[in-house]
């Protein structure tokens, strides 16, 4: 989510968590030697600019809060140098006011409690999605419902790429012109969190290729975020089922959501049972 800090207390914000960051970290965790008495904790200020390549005014300036800018690389060099995870280093950059680019893992992976969940609601579909309707996991009911999907690899294995790279006669997704607009809405929203990320620009790169609709949708720049649906459905052995789609976000993994597909009547519900 991006900052609503003005740009003067977001400087004092980032000056703060860069002093903080560097007083817990010992010489000694990087390789300096202990050397006299410090009157602080942790690493001076030139010894961080020397171990990330940096000019000792320039990041005197960055910690005193001053209007300079940072590029990638110089955040890059001084995250490493302070041991931040991945959760600080975005923090970094929100501060800094640039895009968070992540590294290929963050957002999808799912924690190893989360399947037995999702394995417990069957018979009710649920599966794990990224925030780009990646697939990252799924219970039963969900492949018997969606068996092309839940046996995808690699770029085919998306909700998006499916659903604008089939026919619409080789989809099970009746309403798609109502839904269709509202998902791609909801993947622009998370592309402002990804901004320069060259995963994220690639996959919109060659699915506008592939497909003029989805090329449509997005250049309206219309953004949503996930929220309770109706999803129309025809099985190919049970015939057409309605369910409503609920979203969880896991307070573990923010870039991911659990979606739980409920049926919307009672003949849903029971098809699904046979199923």
């Amino acid at each position: 989510m991006t900052t609503l800090l003005p740009p003067g207390r977001r400087r004092e914000e980032l000056a703060a968590f860069l002093r903080t960051r560097r007083a817990r970290i010992r010489p000694e965790d990087v390789g300096l030697p202990p050397g006299p008495r410090r009157r602080t904790p942790g690493l001076r200020r030139e010894e961080v600019a020397q171990l990330a390549g940096v000019g000792v005014t320039w990041y005197t300036w960055l910690e005193q809060g001053r209007p300079i800018n940072a590029s990638v690389q110089v955040l890059d060099a001084i995250a490493r140098t302070l041991r931040l995870d991945s959760t600080e280093c975005e923090h970094l950059y929100r501060l800094a006011d640039l895009p968070w680019v992540p590294g290929p893992a963050d957002g999808h992976s799912v924690d190893a409690e989360i399947q037995p969940v999702l394995d417990a609601l069957a018979p009710l579909p649920a599966a794990v999605y990224s925030s780009r309707y990646d697939l990252l996991a799924h219970n039963r009911a969900y492949r018997a419902m969606f068996p092309g999907l839940a046996a995808a690899k690699g770029i085919e294995r998306n909700v998006l790429w499916h659903l604008f790279t089939c026919d619409s006669c080789c989809t099970p997704f009746l309403n798609r012109a109502e839904e269709l607009p509202v998902m791609v809405a909801n993947v622009r929203t998370a592309f402002g969190r990804h901004l320069g990320d060259p995963v994220w620009t690639d996959f919109v790169r060659r699915l506008s290729a592939l497909s003029p609709t989805f090329a449509s949708l997005w250049a309206a720049h219309n953004v949503a975020i996930p929220s309770t649906r109706v999803k129309i459905f025809r099985h190919a052995v049970v015939g057409e089922v309605r369910f409503s789609t609920s979203t969880f976000t896991p307070a573990t993994s923010p870039e991911t959501r659990v979606v739980v597909y409920t049926p919307r009547d009672e003949t849903t519900r029971e098809r699904m049972e046979r199923l």
